[in-house]
């Protein structure tokens, strides 16, 4: 070929390859297959590499840029880039839009769409031909990562012929003369799938690196890159939201039907446009169940006002608009105060400092107490009564305080001392040597014997209903009980004298105590409230042992034997049979006839190994690891390469995302339903 036939095979196939991006990333088809565009792309590339005179900065081969840069440019943005303010609730919406029509007394109409968590990004187009690419910055000056964007294959390097778009924009009832395309400014977002987020922590795994916690962090990092090539390994996608140009758009619909066909990527098939803020909460509920099905993550939706007109007038407050704002999914962390801090008698009696809080919501829930688990985790985070704390919550875990913003104290703040003595029996504290956690030794000690009892009739242990710890507390007050053997021997006529119980509330109380005299050979080991002798381990020694009478005649070296008890486990089993009183205890037991079953070891998921994690609907986690054991699998707490499945509920935390970069199987509730059932 002469010089002449190879400039005009480059562009046909850059236009070729383009058309193809277009019809793949914005049209979501796909006309020919990858390795064909491959090949194309790698035809492109060897032409131009002997002829580079033909090279142009619109060439798909220039995604990739050359050599690492040493530092960013600063671009000025022509318009400011402004972020959104944030509503978490139906009260804030309707605030918004009251404050909204104080200034501009109209009939809303709002256009919706998923909140990306991404990157914002600002792309600068001349004759249709990008020619920068810019972060948001400041808002009013950002940084040139154009190399960077040209690494995006959503990003287009040069927008669909004119005569194209104005044709299909035709088609849309949309009227725009050729001239006005010689300058686009548009604006979206940077943004990482979640596939190839799980496929680079996959590989970080394999090498030692840290995890990215999330695939925002992941994003930015990899558009800041100082090395584009870094940048192209990641494999960013992009989703452009926003016309910047005034092409004569006259609602925020019209802007998304413009860049669409001008050959950007657009989020429209999951947008939606609502006619009021009832429509509004009906497509937010359905992406708070759904967002899982999206390809990126989300946390929110974006409510714009539709009316190009009526959003400019509302004008700006602060550095948002007036006319769009975040509504945002239920927060797993959020700041409050420190109001007070109590200590928490438990069980074994194990005293926990308990910051009582400003009340917050977390994950859609009212949260006024969080556990500061003890006196050296006050220390280690250095907190204060009164301070500005952020809190977080992950599934059906108890709320903890996770920082400190000390930079926000007033001076009034205090310093929390622990107490010498129970708070309950007023007994001396003491805090055995190897531990950190103070404890009461009074096995009376009445807020111990509390815990006792609801440990006793909690769900994975004889799980009585009706026995809240008021009720509890009532019949212990009244002398009823003495300890947990005692409740088997109430009758109707003990309970109905006591105030707020009628004949139907003691005789129902009374069914469902006797309903539980024969239970698992693990659940009773477990109500027994042997100190670190959580489920698991209950289940192990079930499995081991064919009665009590045996694992109270274990010896420690026994113990020991036994896989995943080591000698800190095997002295507490031990030791808690050696006691006199304990043993009393499971003589009482028997005479007021309490039956257990031994779990035969076998089933359908014979040494398969599972992590359960997030709150499950149908049943507690602590039931669904006894149903795995009670079917041969196992049962761990943390995430390893020898994990076979993860069970995931609501809110599962960082072990899913842990879990998928090794490639262990994950399963929702309904789908371990379908395998146990």
């Amino acid at each position: 070929m002469n010089k002449n036939d190879v400039q005009k095979r480059i562009e046909k196939l850059k236009d070729l390859i383009n058309h193809h991006r277009y019809l793949y990333h914005v049209l979501n088809k796909e006309e020919i297959s990858e390795s064909a565009l491959d090949s194309l792309k790698k035809e492109l590339f060897d032409l131009e590499q002997d002829f580079p005179e033909f090279i142009t900065s619109d060439s798909p081969t220039q995604r990739i840029g050359g050599k690492p840069i040493g530092a960013f440019k600063k671009i000025e943005h022509k318009e400011s880039m402004r972020s959104l303010n944030d509503a978490f609730s139906r009260e804030d919406m309707d605030n918004w839009e009251k404050r909204n029509k104080n200034i501009f007394d109209e009939k809303f109409d709002y256009y919706c769409e998923p909140k990306l968590d991404g990157l914002a990004i600002e792309l600068n187009y001349e004759n249709g031909v990008l020619q920068t690419g810019s972060t948001r910055g400041d808002g009013k000056v950002g940084e040139d990562v154009t190399q960077n964007i040209k690494t995006i294959e959503a990003v287009p390097l040069k927008l669909r012929e004119v005569n194209e778009i104005i044709k299909e924009l035709k088609n849309e009832g949309l009227f725009i003369r050729g001239e006005d395309f010689k300058n686009i400014i548009v604006r979206g977002e940077a943004i990482i799938t979640k596939k190839e987020f799980e496929k680079t922590n996959k590989e970080r795994l394999k090498v030692g690196l840290p995890l990215y916690a999330n695939p925002r962090n992941l994003a930015a990092g990899s558009l800041r890159q100082l090395d584009s090539k870094v940048t192209a390994e990641r494999n960013l996608d992009a989703d452009v939201y926003d016309l910047v140009t005034d092409l004569g758009q006259k609602t925020h619909e019209e802007e998304h039907k413009i860049l669409k066909i001008l050959g950007f990527k657009t989020n429209n098939k999951y947008n939606k446009l609502c006619k009021n803020m009832d429509e509004v909460f009906d497509f937010y509920a359905y992406w708070q169940k759904n967002r899982e099905k999206l390809p990126y993550e989300i946390d929110g939706l974006v409510i714009s006002i539709n009316n190009n007109n009526v959003f400019d007038r509302l004008g700006v407050a602060g550095k948002a608009p007036r006319g769009a704002i975040a509504l945002k999914f239920p927060l797993k962390q959020s700041t409050t105060i420190i109001e007070d801090i109590k200590i928490q008698v438990g069980r074994t009696g194990a005293m926990t400092p308990v910051a009582i809080l400003k009340p917050v919501e977390i994950n859609g829930v009212t949260i006024s107490r969080a556990t500061l688990h003890n006196d050296k985790e006050i220390e280690r985070l250095g907190l204060k009564i009164g301070d500005t704390v952020v809190v977080g919550r992950a599934g059906d875990v108890i709320p903890e305080v996770i920082k400190v913003f000390p930079e926000l104290r007033t001076g009034k703040e205090k310093n929390f001392k622990m107490p010498i003595d129970c708070p309950s029996c007023e007994t001396k504290l003491i805090r055995p040597e190897g531990e950190i956690v103070w404890r009461c030794p009074n096995h009376n000690c009445f807020s111990r014997k509390i815990g006792w009892f609801k440990h006793f009739v909690s769900r994975s242990a004889f799980s009585i209903d009706g026995l809240g710890p008021k009720i509890i507390e009532k019949f212990i007050e009244e002398g009823l009980l003495a300890d947990p053997s005692d409740l088997f021997e109430l009758k109707e006529g003990d309970i109905l004298p006591l105030e707020r119980f009628a004949d139907k509330s003691a005789k129902k109380i009374i069914i469902n105590i006797q309903s539980r005299k024969s239970i698992s050979f693990s659940r009773f080991i477990y109500s027994l409230g042997i100190r670190n002798v959580g489920l698991k381990t209950s289940l192990d020694l079930s499995l081991t042992f064919n009665s009590i009478e045996e694992l109270e005649n274990a010896s420690i070296e026994e113990l020991e034997n036994i896989a995943d008890i080591g000698p800190i486990v095997a002295q507490s089993i031990y030791n808690w049979f050696q006691l006199k009183e304990n043993r009393e205890f499971l003589k009482r037991l028997r005479e007021v006839d309490i039956k257990y079953f031994i779990e035969k070891r076998g089933g359908k998921l014979l040494n398969k190994k599972f992590v359960v994690t997030g709150t499950l609907e149908k049943m507690s986690r602590d039931i669904a690891k006894e149903k795995i054991v009670a079917l041969g699998g196992d049962v761990s707490d943390a995430i390893s390469k020898n994990i076979d499945y993860l069970i995931v509920g609501e809110n599962p935390g960082s072990k899913r995302e842990k879990a998928k970069a090794l490639g262990i199987k994950i399963l929702k509730e309904e789908e371990f339903l379908k395998m146990i059932s």
